[in-house]
């Protein structure tokens, strides 16, 4: 029987509250430094696969969840001629869409209804593989193991030396949330690419619908959207006006580039990082998150059967090539949505439709939707 200890987690996003929540039901004492004055979120929507949806039912917040978000029973993916190339592909068992800042605090209160610390305005600028988190105002704090979910410019990472490489992509998206009306899909959700810019429409609550907005870094009058260039994607999406013309003029969210995080590791002594500061991705497969979680839960579930070291040892060992892979499955999707030869195109019609007309390629590519970790034994 292995003891519970205490943990120090930096970072109070999505993957710091899942696995706190995960390691203080699990008898864990459990302190999450926040640098923000308050817990929030972007203000965006989510895709919750299978894999996610596990991940809050084990820590008590699936209710919470999706009593306020959208349950999603067909999804289609159009090409630039306005044809459905992928109806349904990627989707297996229960997939819903939610409010990301919804999300955020269901996860923080299946948290600290656990018994978790949530510690605001403390900065952490490091971390020792002694089990030691240091802080901005100079003093540091000792554990058991100490974890970042500091991001992808993870300072814990970084101090640790654990990074190989935070790569720009090249590629990004601007996430809108704007008033639901009629005109807006139910239980369903509509992407589609005209050339390298991606359009997506997602039902993310009663209340708001969800828009996300990608092209390439290059595609200079498609990252203006804050303030919005609304005219530019009126061009190329004029059968969406009613929703266009519903994303402010200024709008909350904002055009931002997507990253790879490569690691040469995911721990080190009794410190480890997780989320976005070990394995960011693009968001193309929406899994980023879901990874993190699943992750969250398999440390959670580690601890409870090894000591320490081994614990990460077995983790690292079980988790990180599924990050790995779906890191590289999403980036192949974004290289194909925002990269490809524009003489190209229907040629890029015939392979997305091609590929998902065969249950193997389905299967490999959202493998992570039925993942499920079995690290208790």
């Amino acid at each position: 029987m292995i003891t519970p200890g205490r943990v120090e987690i930096a970072g109070a996003g999505l993957a710091g509250l899942t696995v706190a929540a995960t390691l203080a039901q699990r008898g864990w004492s459990v302190r999450v430094h926040e640098r923000g004055p308050e817990l929030r979120e972007i203000g965006a929507g989510i895709v919750l696969w299978g894999n996610a949806l596990r991940s809050l039912a084990h820590i008590g917040a699936y209710d919470a969840v999706v009593a306020e978000a959208e349950r999603v029973d067909n999804a289609q993916l159009m090409d630039h001629r306005h044809r459905v190339i992928q109806r349904d592909w990627l989707q297996s068992g229960e997939m819903f869409i939610a409010v990301r800042r919804q999300l955020h605090r269901a996860i923080a209160d299946a948290a600290l209804k656990s018994g978790v610390e949530v510690v605001t305005n403390s900065l952490v600028t490091g971390a020792n593989p002694d089990g030691t988190l240091y802080l901005a105002d100079g003093s540091s704090v000792s554990a058991d193991l100490v974890i970042g979910a500091d991001g992808v410019n993870s300072v814990v990472r970084n101090s640790l030396d654990l990074g190989l490489q935070v790569r720009n992509l090249r590629d990004g998206c601007g996430r809108h949330l704007i008033p639901r009306t009629a005109d807006d899909p139910v239980n369903g959700t509509f992407e589609e690419w005209h050339g390298g810019r991606r359009f997506g429409l997602l039902p993310a609550s009663p209340e708001l619908t969800y828009i996300f907005l990608c092209c390439p870094e290059s595609d200079v009058e498609g990252i203006q959207q804050q303030p919005f260039n609304r005219e530019t994607w009126l061009r190329d999406y004029p059968q969406y006006r009613s929703q266009l013309e519903r994303i402010p003029d200024v709008p909350e969210g904002r055009w931002a580039p997507f990253y790879d995080v490569t690691t040469s590791g995911w721990h080190k002594g009794r410190a480890a990082i997780i989320g976005d500061a070990a394995h960011a991705m693009s968001p193309n497969l929406g899994q980023a998150a879901a990874v993190a979680m699943t992750n969250g839960v398999a440390l959670g579930q580690a601890l409870s059967r090894w000591d320490v070291p081994t614990a990460l040892d077995r983790w690292e060992e079980s988790e990180r090539p599924i990050a790995k892979r779906v890191q590289r499955y999403s980036r192949i999707y974004g290289r194909m949505g925002t990269g490809w030869p524009q003489p190209l195109l229907d040629a890029r019609s015939a392979l997305v439709w091609s590929l998902a007309a065969s249950k193997t390629v389905q299967r490999r590519i959202n493998f992570a939707n039925e993942y499920e970790p079995s690290l208790a034994g």
